[in-house]
């Protein structure tokens, strides 16, 4: 693993590398190690995100006494853009993003184990779908999953035939239709009052504040293509049996991006998993005000701590 650019956010310790994962496409990395650490949190970020995003989340573990890693997935952060317009938010198929994670566990093996994971939004079904195959987290944590996406009229399944319709014609690579943001990138142009992800406004400055000084960590609406495979990979996980681990989710009462419903259905069929509900948290649980956030990772460390 070569150097890679760090922007800093988190513990001192931060430092990035460059992986290639084994179709080619050049992945980054972002490590917050520590001596002594009683194991490590792998934060598998959302659509749209970078690994610094996650620098708060890493300096509370460490707190906790555990080291922690970032990606930044293919066609988002640093890594590699899949397409001419760097900013449609695209995928080839699903299961790409398995051999990042792949990639990633293959260049992170020496950190200090048992091994955790941590993952948001778009990062929960990759972390769902990981924990299916059998990798060894020992235990997992999940805010605002995205085992479901809030479509019109809550028509999951005709929504995916439409992209994936629309995919086959010719339209893989265009943007998907509303409610999707089109070329914007919502975060950077999105006012506080009103937007979808937090209430707490100091965040939403941090938050604007990386994707202004640095452009290149910006990320648009979805293409066709991966709104048609997020559907796809959501309705095939949610035939699946829940996996033996242990688990602590967490979702918002005013989540307006992933389906709440398969968020409960899920936990549901996840024996001794634990559901929490945050009144009046939104979609970034880890980006909420302090005793939100808390709602959170007080049970998420416990979990990790056993």
């Amino acid at each position: 693993m070569t150097d890679a650019p760090y922007l800093g956010d988190g513990p001192e310790t931060g430092r990035a590398g460059w992986l290639t994962a084994r179709d080619g496409i050049h992945l980054r990395a972002v490590c917050w190690p520590m001596d002594g650490a009683r194991g490590t949190v792998f934060l598998l970020p959302g659509r749209t995100e970078h690994a610094e995003k996650y620098g708060p989340t890493a300096a509370r573990l460490a707190q906790a006494g555990f080291a922690s890693t970032a990606i930044d997935w293919r066609g988002q952060g640093l890594s590699q853009r899949l397409l001419p317009d760097a900013r449609k938010g695209h995928v080839g198929r699903f299961s790409d993003y398995q051999a990042d994670l792949d990639t990633w566990l293959e260049a992170a093996r020496d950190l200090p184990k048992p091994w955790f994971l941590l993952a948001h939004s778009m990062g929960g079904a990759i972390g769902l779908r990981a924990l299916i195959r059998g990798l060894p987290f020992a235990a997992a944590a999940f805010s605002a999953p995205m085992w479901g996406i809030l479509v019109p009229g809550r028509q999951q399944r005709l929504f995916a035939a439409l992209t994936g319709t629309a995919s086959r014609l010719g339209l893989r690579n265009a943007y998907a239709p509303p409610p999707a943001t089109g070329p914007v990138c919502y975060v950077e142009v999105a006012p506080f009052a009103g937007n979808l992800l937090t209430t707490d406004a100091s965040v939403w400055d941090w938050m604007q504040g990386q994707v202004r000084r640095t452009p290149e960590l910006c990320i648009a609406g979805p293409t066709n293509g991966w709104l048609a495979e997020g559907l796809r990979e959501c309705v095939t996980l949610a035939r699946l049996p829940s996996p033996a681990v242990p688990v602590v989710t967490a979702v918002g009462t005013d989540e307006r991006i992933v389906d709440t419903a398969a968020i409960q259905d899920r936990m549901r069929r996840w024996p001794g998993g634990q559901l929490v509900t945050i009144s009046g948290a939104q979609h970034e649980i880890l980006m909420a005000p302090p005793a939100q956030r808390d709602q959170f990772l007080t049970p998420v460390i416990t979990l990790f701590s056993r």
